[in-house]
């Protein structure tokens, strides 16, 4: 069994991580720079496995491991890609009567771990504005879903764009550069504090 940890290792271009999820499974991911060609899309396993062996072939033994004892139909490829919301710009996150929720309005790279939990925001503030306008009348509906939007996207934007942010100071592949971040700027100027006060979301007790 692997240890309970969050095991992150980045390198020049190219970054894993890896973290049990329970006694039986971990997750473990591969992010890297792509060419602007990346080719045609890739979904046999078999391909995959040894693409995903080439890029960290010099990298820790456990997470070579994990590779090969990965059953086949888990692993899988795509592009991380994000929406950002300008402010008058964007469309809002509903139209009459239909809304959108998590990703189908507001995807946002992985690298801040705020995709689902923003969708579960976005579920509690919805079904909250939606109780109240029920109870005024279906005349309320609308209302109630632009309001929904109004309150969310103050959240969901900034943490698009910082989201954004970290995931491109993690796959720079100059080595100065790296150089730097991996010596000074990680070690000693990032504080934990700070960096997981986007997890904070406070909600009031919700009323049967």
């Amino acid at each position: 069994p692997f240890a309970a940890n969050v095991n992150y290792i980045y390198g020049r271009g190219l970054r894993a991580g890896y973290v049990p999820v329970s006694p039986t499974k971990v997750y473990w991911f591969i992010c890297y720079n792509s060419p602007s060609s990346p080719g045609p899309k890739i979904t046999d396993p078999a391909l995959l496995r040894k693409q995903a062996k080439e890029l960290v072939n010099n990298w820790p033994e456990e997470l070579i491991r994990l590779i090969d004892l990965s059953p086949d139909e888990t692993i899988s490829k795509t592009p991380l890609v994000d929406r950002w919301l300008w402010p008058g710009l964007s469309p809002p996150a509903s139209t009459g009567k239909v809304v959108l929720v998590g990703d189908a309005w507001h995807p946002m790279t992985p690298n801040l771990g705020q995709g689902a939990c923003c969708a579960l925001e976005d579920s509690v503030i919805l079904t909250k504005k939606l109780a109240n306008a029920i109870k005024s009348g279906p005349a309320a509906i609308e209302g109630a879903l632009r309001a929904y939007g109004e309150e969310r996207w103050p959240r969901v934007f900034p943490l698009t764009v910082r989201a954004n942010l970290v995931g491109s100071l993690l796959q720079w592949d100059n080595q100065l550069v790296c150089s730097i971040r991996n010596n000074i700027v990680i070690p000693k100027l990032v504080r934990l504090g700070p960096v997981l006060e986007h997890t904070n979301f406070e909600c009031e007790p919700l009323k049967a």
